[in-house]
């Protein structure tokens, strides 16, 4: 059996694009096809095309809606590394930048002018992202020349606006209703902020883990010794926020965890450090989702980045990130409020997966084991 795919780098991440027909085709479940095309479970994914990390372990799944209101609907799935497993909880923000641009390369919109705009909506969250792509005189160009922190090569701009982003996966900005809340691990009471706008993300002071705002360069170190207080926090979050109805059933991918402190003195380039998690693991840059969620923090009074930013709301945002400085905007259009960040993207390879022939094997033992 075989199967056709585009393998994609949207912003800082990698991805394997399907579209939903090719997927159906094979009969079998995403849940159980996409771990076994992705080498799952094994850390090094050396059976499958997975990347081995968080930031390449990803899928995107594209249709065309038969609606006119939108050009492109797109699911995306974080593929588990250890475990056969796929989260479908939340969407990846540079994931999402590819979905513009295989839409023009494959002839499922036609550019129109300098700056051709994409109207794309995420089925994990429901939200609406308005999606610019650069097309100088109504064409990609021949050769990419966008660069962005965190990636060496060019690759196609891609802006991505978030529609009304506040609330998509529980219902409200503020989850809990509280711009701060407390939350004890580890014998200790943690201020944090829960926020859900892009993603559910909770926010701490790198302060309160004991790292140095002035020395942003050690924060990883530090962190890495702290990691399972930190899953702790996010489990106990993921229930404050309705994400999960006990700790141990919290999903990996969501909510995110995001460390944040004021620049430091010298830095006249950032208005926050920030340090994100991913999957248990320190984010290489920033999620994208979870800068959307920042910004909207940042905008909220009484929460632990408000504190960090000052009361008054700009048109942007600098986050200082492991990769660089990467700034969000926002903006009014149309009676919505649009938050957005800029991207580049790229078709890295046009593909043909070949599926083991043991996976209807495979299939057939989860179907059995499901009917129990």
């Amino acid at each position: 059996m075989k199967i056709e795919a585009e393998w994609m780098r949207g912003g800082t991440s990698k991805c394997w694009v399907f579209e939903t027909g090719q997927l159906a085709e094979t009969g079998t479940s995403p849940d159980v096809l996409l771990p076994r095309l992705f080498g799952s479970p094994d850390h090094r994914q050396i059976d499958g095309v997975g990347g081995a990390t968080s930031t390449t372990s990803k899928a995107m799944i594209l249709h065309r809606p038969a609606v006119d209101d939108v050009d492109v609907e797109f699911t995306f799935a974080q593929v588990g590394i250890e475990e056969a497993s796929v989260d479908w909880g939340s969407n990846c923000g540079n994931c999402s930048a590819v979905v513009g641009l295989y839409a023009i390369e494959k002839g499922w919109v036609v550019p129109t002018g300098d700056v051709t705009r994409i109207v794309t909506r995420n089925t994990n969250t429901g939200q609406i992202i308005i999606q610019r792509v650069s097309t100088p005189s109504g064409a990609l160009p021949i050769v990419p020349q966008a660069q962005m922190p965190g990636v060496p090569f060019p690759g196609y701009r891609v802006g991505l606006g978030f529609q009304d982003p506040a609330g998509k996966t529980t219902g409200r900005l503020l989850p809990t209703g509280s711009a701060t809340d407390v939350i004890v691990a580890g014998g200790t009471r943690w201020t944090v902020s829960m926020v859900d706008a892009g993603a559910p993300v909770v926010i701490l002071r790198a302060e309160d883990l004991g790292l140095d705002p002035e020395r942003y360069g050690s924060w990883l170190a530090g962190l890495e010794l702290q990691l399972d207080t930190l899953e702790h926090i996010r489990r106990q979050a993921a229930v404050r926020m309705g994400l999960a109805t006990t700790p141990s059933e919290a999903a990996r991918a969501v909510p995110k965890v995001a460390i944040v402190a004021a620049p430091a003195r010298s830095d006249a380039e950032s208005d926050v450090n920030v340090m994100m998690l991913s999957m248990g693991k320190p984010h290489p840059a920033l999620a994208i989702t979870g800068s959307i969620a920042l910004t909207l923090a940042a905008r909220t009074p009484g929460t632990v980045l408000n504190d960090i930013t000052g009361g008054t709301v700009h048109a942007t945002l600098r986050l200082r990130t492991p990769a660089g400085v990467i700034e969000t905007w926002s903006e009014e259009r149309d009676g919505s409020l649009l938050v957005g960040v800029d991207r580049t993207a790229r078709t890295i390879a046009s593909t043909t997966i070949h599926l083991p022939e043991a996976l209807g094997s495979a299939v057939d033992a989860s179907l059995a084991s499901a009917t129990r």
